[in-house]
C-alpha cells in the first residue's frame, strides 16, 4: 500500500497544473489531497460540476469540503436531461454521461491552463460496470489511483493517515441508478427518488436506495435495518404518496450499489 502511494506521488510529480473532477467522494478527495501534497495548492484546481442527475447537497458539500483542504475550486454545471441519449436511459447512457462531463472539463482546463485532467476512478471500477472508462479513456483524463493500481480499501486508510475528512464516507452515484434502464429520465422521476431518499436518511436510513419503478418504490437497506422500516410505515407510506408512489415494497436482497445493473445479460456493453 505504501509503494502505491509512493508510485501515486510520482506520477503525480510528473505534472504541472492539474485539475481535480471534485465529487466530494472519498476517491476524488484523496487525489485532491495528495495532488495539492505534491504540486501546492496554487498547482491545484478542484473543479465541482452541479448535475441534474446528483443531489444537490452533493454539490454544496463538495464545495464545502475543498474550500476546507485549502484547494482553490471552481464551480460549474452540465445539463445532462438535455442530451437525448442521457435521458434515453439505457446502458450506453452512461458513457454519454461520462463523455458530456470529461468534454466539459477537457474545455474548462484548456481555458484555465490546466495540462491535466485528473478522476477519481479506482481500481475497484476496472471489473464493475462502467461505460465511464471507454469515455475517460477517450477523452484523455488521467485516473491517477487506477495507473497506481489503488483499490478502495487501501484509499479508505491511506486518506485516514492524511486526514481526509471523508476518508469513511458511504459512496454516492447518480440518481439516474435508481431508475430501470429503458425507462425515460425526467425531472420528476429525479425528485421523487431524491426526497423520498432524503426523508429514509432523515428517519436515520443512512445505506439506503430508493429504486423508481413507475407507481413503485422499493426501499433497499440494509437487512439489519429492514424492521425499522416496517416501525416507520405508516410515515413512510404517507410520505411516498405524496410524492406520487402508490405502492412501496422493501427489497429483500437489501442495500447494494448497482442492483439495477443486475439485469443486464452482458455488463460489458460498454466500456
Amino acid at each position: 500500500m505504501l509503494e502505491k502511494n509512493q508510485k501515486l506521488g510520482e506520477i503525480l510529480n510528473g505534472m504541472d497544473r492539474v485539475m481535480v473532477a471534485f465529487s466530494g467522494g472519498i476517491d476524488s478527495a484523496f487525489v485532491l489531497k495528495r495532488a495539492e501534497q505534491e504540486l501546492g495548492a496554487s498547482n491545484v484546481l478542484a473543479v465541482v460540476v452541479a448535475s441534474e442527475l446528483f443531489r444537490n447537497e452533493e454539490f454544496e458539500g463538495a464545495v464545502q469540503l475543498a474550500e476546507k483542504m485549502g484547494v482553490p475550486v471552481h464551480q460549474t454545471e452540465i445539463k445532462e436531461l438535455e442530451q437525448e441519449e442521457i435521458a434515453a436511459n439505457t446502458p450506453e447512457s452512461w458513457y454519454y454521461s461520462k463523455k458530456l462531463l470529461y468534454t466539459h472539463l477537457n474545455q474548462l482546463a484548456e481555458k484555465m491552463g490546466y495540462a491535466y485532467v485528473l478522476d477519481g476512478m479506482i481500481m475497484d471500477d476496472v471489473d464493475d460496470f462502467r461505460p465511464g472508462l471507454k469515455a475517460r479513456t477517450e477523452a484523455g483524463v488521467r485516473s491517477v489511483l487506477q495507473e497506481a493500481k489503488l483499490y478502495k480499501r487501501e484509499i479508505r486508510a491511506l486518506a485516514k493517515e492524511i486526514d481526509v475528512p471523508v476518508w469513511d464516507k458511504p459512496a454516492s452515484c447518480s440518481l439516474a441508478s435508481r431508475i430501470p434502464y429503458g425507462t425515460i429520465l425526467d425531472k420528476q422521476k429525479i425528485y421523487q427518488v431524491d426526497e423520498a431518499e432524503k426523508f429514509l436518511i432523515k428517519l436515520g436510513f443512512n445505506m439506503v436506495r430508493v429504486r423508481h419503478h413507475g407507481e413503485i418504490a422499493r426501499i433497499e437497506v440494509l437487512p439489519e435495518k429492514m424492521n425499522g422500516i416496517i416501525e416507520y410505515r405508516e410515515k413512510i407510506d404517507l410520505k411516498f404518496k405524496s410524492l406520487g408512489f402508490s405502492y412501496i415494497s422493501i427489497d429483500l436482497n437489501g442495500y447494494r450499489t448497482g442492483s439495477m445493473n443486475e439485469v443486464l445479460p452482458d455488463q460489458t456493453i460498454v466500456g
